[in-house]
């Protein structure tokens, strides 16, 4: 499938999907004590590097944004979904959100101080995956973290309804902390920290902490 084909299949289906999905995710950090441990530390990485604009990325209805805002991070949220994007607005006010998508980031070379992509890869087909983690090298700093929740596995399964029993139509695609090593390794970062776990975020979860090597160009 082409990019424009992918991309406007889980627009529309997050863009279906918003207001559900925000409902049942909305409190899920609650329960979720080693994901809120991960985000903490990502936060002490951020804090490391002298602060600055925070991206999460695939941000959804801004659960995440929200949170890291809370522990003193300039965070701020982009999605594909309009829906998404409105709902995030909606719940969180005092936070800024934007329609965007990770295969074109709109922002400045070297601007942020880190970066969040929490479960948000999961669509992005694997000969997307160089390009996307591109794009995350150029708008960080030198040093900055790099935060990747991603479901763990081998195989890819069409998603066509989800959140409420409503339509979609996604792929999602499970990666093994190798292959993703792998692929940072060759845009530029070098991965600091993994895990593997089962949460209420994922029955098999990953979770990799990076940062942007300082000799990347």
């Amino acid at each position: 499938m082409s990019r424009e084909g992918w991309l406007a299949d889980t627009r529309t289906s997050y863009d279906t999907v918003a207001e559900s999905y925000a409902d049942q995710t909305r409190n899920l950090l609650d329960s979720t004590q080693e994901e809120r441990a991960v985000l903490a530390l990502f936060t002490e990485r951020v804090h490391a590097v002298g602060g600055g604009p925070v991206a999460d990325v695939g941000c959804g209805p801004g659960r995440i944004t929200a949170h890291l805002s809370k522990m003193d991070v300039d965070a701020f949220g982009i999605d594909l979904s309009p829906g998404m994007i409105e709902v995030a607005r909606r719940d969180h006010p005092g936070l800024r959100f934007e329609v965007g998508s990770m295969t074109d980031l709109h922002l400045a070379d070297a601007s942020l101080a880190g970066l969040v992509a929490w479960y948000s890869l999961i669509h992005v087909p694997d000969d997307e995956i160089g390009l996307v983690l591109t794009h995350f090298r150029r708008v960080l700093r030198p040093g900055g973290p790099l935060l990747l929740g991603f479901h763990v596995g081998d195989e890819s399964r069409l998603k066509t309804e989800g959140y409420g029993g409503h339509p979609m139509k996604v792929y999602v695609h499970r990666r093994q902390h190798g292959q993703m090593t792998t692929w940072l390794d060759e845009a530029g970062f070098t991965v600091e920290t993994h895990r593997t776990l089962s949460s209420a975020e994922s029955t098999l979860g990953g979770i990799l902490l990076a940062r942007r090597r300082r000799d990347a160009n």
